[in-house]
């Protein structure tokens, strides 16, 4: 029997279709290729998902994956991906989440697991480390997300499962529906939640009394001192550990670029009143961390007495979602942010999405392009707070206006007409986050090139706000890439922060300590496999994964017919400069065909189509997907 190290040994399948369930040995070779996570879902999408396939039909599969950090005391974060091909974008779908639910699966004894096939009635997988179980899920259908945690803990007699479900989005086939795991960390993009609810899967929980396995003890323990040492002594560790990722709200908006009003300006009025500082001052009562993880970034809250909805209580929320609901939608009461997250939570819905869908239609409204007749009645005035919540409830449920308005902004716009499609905020179909690109370019080119659409994490190029001039001299020549509004160099840092993003989300580990922290480098991470799994790595290796990942995923974007030609940004951020209001970012666009040329350049990619070209993928061990994309060359 093959002895792992840093790695369970298993990848689970379950078939829904006939309830079968298979265990595989896990192939050494292949976890080095892939490394984990992220790596090994993509690598399922490409190789056994066919071109073409409806992504809520039999034949989409999903994956959770986990990585070879998952489960023991490193601190630089435990997470998990949840990927399938996206019914939302048509492209390669995968989200990311925190918490425990990785952990659990991996001392369940389960490096990923894969779902293929449909079940004719609702059902939920229960994993019990060794004993995995299709149960019947027809009372728990109906039931939102922490109805649904509460009752399989129940009828398991174990408060301490963990669960990853859907709510009532995802069973009503929402594109943008999430899957939520210990009640509110969410794998929210690219809709994971409407492929486990065209699977009739409710919810997968988990049940793991095993443990991790390292090669050298003594090794991974001093290295784990040294990162933790890292952590403590970053200047950012502070205001991290006391208020999230909601830190970012006045930083944001004293620049400039806190999205506002849906991307119409940088600065909001009352950028304040529902800030990290005002969360932490007033509401947050207790702080909340990852497996391991000593930062305790997250918080739970309670509203307080005499506010509206006082006494609620939760954990979070996020800064998308208090940018999203908040100042992209114009409204300055955290009170409803936070109602507005919780029911995001429960009904398992994706709040970036979801906020666009609201903001756009606000813009529309101000514009006079439709009225409240379009949206059952509905005020859409700037912040109005019950249509905010009154549209996650129509969302959710698909009535009303909610029906059109449940496939995405790209859908709804196509639907509506009007003129509208010049206002929907997308890229490849996936809604932009609370991340202004006029005033941070890096960041802008990392949402067109992204191999999920949208998105900064496929590369979070968060160093482009550092200022950090001589450290971007050495790393890549050029002083001007630690500058969020310039755009020399900017090829060279959303390729090497691609590559980068790809390795933490296979190692699975958190982007905020790894990559905005700067915690762990390619050549710490070589170290921190050499001791844990025991492979001879270097640094060079390391960054190789990476990049052979967002290849593969790039290329499963290709064969769905994803070109240059949609690597774009929508005009907003190209023709139309932030406005005067903007503070230090004012008068910016982004010019962004010269780094893109830069970033094809780098990733040696064909700059006509940006298909990868025969040498890349052969130097990366890709020659069968060479031998596949050759056709798409010849078009």
């Amino acid at each position: 029997m093959t002895r792992y190290y840093g790695y369970a040994g298993k990848i689970l399948r379950v078939d829904l279709s006939s309830g079968k369930v298979e265990k595989e040995p896990l192939d050494e070779a292949m976890a080095r290729k892939w490394l984990g996570g992220r790596g090994f879902n993509s690598r399922v999408q490409y190789y056994e998902l066919r071109a073409g396939i409806d992504p809520l039909g039999p034949e989409n599969k999903l994956m959770f994956g986990v990585g070879p950090l998952n489960g023991t005391n490193q601190p630089v974060g435990d997470r998990f991906n949840v990927s399938a091909k996206s019914p939302h974008t048509g492209i390669l779908g995968d989200s990311n989440s925190g918490g425990q639910f990785g952990t659990a699966l991996k001392y369940a004894g389960y490096d990923q697991l894969i779902i293929s096939g449909q079940s004719e009635e609702p059902v939920y997988i229960f994993i019990d480390d060794e004993r995995v179980e299709v149960r019947s899920a027809r009372h728990l259908w109906g039931k939102d997300v922490w109805e649904t945690q509460e009752a399989i803990q129940h009828e398991i007699g174990d408060s301490s499962v963990h669960v990853a479900a859907i709510g009532p989005a995802g069973e009503n086939g929402v594109t943008f529906a999430s899957v939520i795991a210990n009640l509110a960390r969410a794998a929210a993009r690219t809709g994971m939640g409407a492929v486990m609810g065209a699977k009739k899967l409710k919810a997968v929980a988990v049940r793991g009394t095993g443990w991790v396995e390292v090669k050298d003890p003594d090794r991974f323990r001093e290295l784990t001192r040294v990162f933790r040492e890292r952590i403590y002594q970053s200047p950012d560790f502070r205001s991290r550990a006391l208020m999230g990722t909601p830190r970012n709200v006045i930083p944001l908006n004293e620049g400039g670029f806190l999205v506002t009003r849906h991307f119409q300006t940088g600065v909001f009025e009352h950028a304040y009143e529902i800030s990290g500082e005002r969360l932490a001052e007033e509401y947050n009562v207790k702080p909340k961390a990852c497996f391991a993880c000593p930062i305790h970034c997250s918080r739970y809250f309670v509203i307080p007495p005499g506010h509206r909805f006082a006494g609620e209580h939760a954990e979070g929320p996020e800064y998308e979602t208090i940018g999203g609901f908040g100042s992209r939608c114009g409204c300055g009461d955290l009170d409803v942010i936070l109602h507005a997250n919780n029911l995001a939570n429960r009904y398992g819905l994706d709040t970036i999405t979801c906020s666009e869908m609201i903001s756009w239609l606000m813009e529309l409204n101000q514009r006079g392009v439709i009225s409240s007749r379009d949206v059952d009645g509905l005020d859409l005035s700037w912040g109005n707070t019950e249509t905010i919540l009154a549209l996650i409830e129509k969302i959710t449920r698909r009535e009303g206006c909610g029906e059109w308005l449940s496939r995405g902004v790209r859908w709804a716009a196509q639907y509506l007409g009007r003129g509208s499609e010049k206002y929907a905020l997308h890229v490849k179909g996936l809604e932009i986050i609370q991340g202004e690109p006029r005033g941070m370019k890096g960041y802008g080119l990392g949402y067109a090139v992204a191999t999920r659409g949208g998105d900064h994490l496929r590369a979070e190029p968060f160093f482009e706000l550092s200022g950090d001039t001589e450290r971007a001299r050495e790393w890549f020549g050029i002083p001007e890439v630690a500058l969020r509004l310039e755009e020399k160099g900017k090829g060279k840092l959303v390729k090497y922060f691609g590559d980068w993003c790809a390795v933490c989300d296979s190692l699975n580990v958190c982007r905020n300590t790894m990559v905005c922290m700067l915690v762990m480098l390619f050549e710490d991470v070589a170290a921190m496999l050499r001791a844990t799994v025991g492979w001879d790595i270097d640094a060079a290796e390391v960054q190789a994964i990476g990049e052979r990942i967002v290849n593969l995923e790039h290329a499963f974007n290709v064969r769905e017919g994803i070109r240059r030609r949609d690597d774009v940004l929508p005009a907003r951020f190209t023709d139309e400069p932030l406005p005067p209001d903007s503070g230090p970012s004012a008068g910016q666009r982004v010019q962004l065909q010269p780094m893109l040329e830069e970033y094809y350049l780098e990733r040696q990619w064909d700059p006509a189509t940006a298909i990868p070209t025969r040498e890349k993928l052969v130097a990366l061990g890709l020659a069968d997907v060479d031998q596949d994309l050759e056709q798409y060359r010849q078009v």
